[in-house]
């Protein structure tokens, strides 16, 4: 069995990710985590998602939790992040990290974690979006600069970082296809006279709200024709799946930073 922590609990994918580890039967769900001065920190995880007494509690202190896990599943805020990465490290416990929004200085503090421990992260864990960043490499590496690509997304009114981290995974293969750093080619937002479009930018669009799970496009606009590669997420679980899968992964795996293309052995 492996003993596993939910990272941000009381959160869409929190829950989600709670009940799926219920349900399965090689893991066990030690305890969630709640930000300080969260409405469930001291309660019993089951109740406070309405699903009955679980006998799991949820705290805003994880050191005792991680203590004793196998594994962490975090989708959270940046800095939460960066703070449970260290406790992964001491404890030697792969840290799956599906929060977005990461700045370069927090992927450092992960890599340094990664020194001691698993860590798999990505912008989007499930299979489908994973193997659309394999495609839209190869389609940029086929296409080359004489087709302009623009990564359009949405999410629901509460997402709070833009692009999501999805489509920056996908701007990621774009750019990788085509030899070059998604830095220096990013055009992140038009806003009135703008001029021509810079050949090779690679542009992004965050589109919010209602309540979208997760809509994602790659658009290779050349002239007299258009591709367009997309996925579309209608039920969370299908992240929560590949997050499980990444922590069962790390149990076999050394001290290192992976991502969901490890894990599914696409690399």
């Amino acid at each position: 069995m492996t003993n596993v922590v939910i990272a941000g609990a009381s959160g869409r994918m929190g829950q989600v990710l709670a009940r799926l580890v219920r349900e399965a039967d090689d893991l066990t769900l030690l305890g969630g985590t709640d930000a300080p001065g969260g409405d469930w920190i001291g309660r019993d995880l089951g109740e406070a998602m309405g699903a009955g007494t679980w006998g799991v509690p949820v705290t805003d202190d994880p050191i005792e939790l991680v203590k004793d896990a196998q594994a962490v599943i975090d989708f959270t805020a940046p800095a939460a992040t960066v703070a449970l990465s260290e406790i992964c490290a001491q404890a030697r416990c792969t840290h799956v990290v599906g929060t977005t929004g990461l700045a370069p200085e927090d992927i450092g503090a992960l890599d340094r974690a990664a020194r001691h421990a698993v860590v798999v992260r990505a912008g989007n864990m499930s299979l489908g979006v994973n193997l659309l960043t394999q495609l839209v490499a190869q389609v940029a590496r086929a296409l080359g600069e004489e087709y302009d690509v623009e990564v359009v997304e949405a999410h629901h009114r509460h997402k709070v970082d833009a692009p999501s981290g999805t489509a920056l995974m996908l701007g990621e293969a774009a750019a990788e296809g085509r030899g070059v750093m998604l830095a220096d080619v990013a055009d992140r937002g038009r806003d009135g006279i703008t001029g021509a479009r810079a050949k090779g930018a690679i542009g992004f669009h965050a589109i919010r709200g209602g309540d979208v799970v997760g809509d994602h496009e790659v658009i290779f606009a050349g002239d007299g024709e258009r591709v367009v590669v997309g996925h579309k997420a209608s039920d969370r679980t299908v992240f929560a799946r590949g997050a499980l899968r990444a922590a069962r992964w790390g149990q076999d795996q050394a001290p290192g930073h992976y991502d969901m293309i490890d894990v599914l052995g696409l690399r």
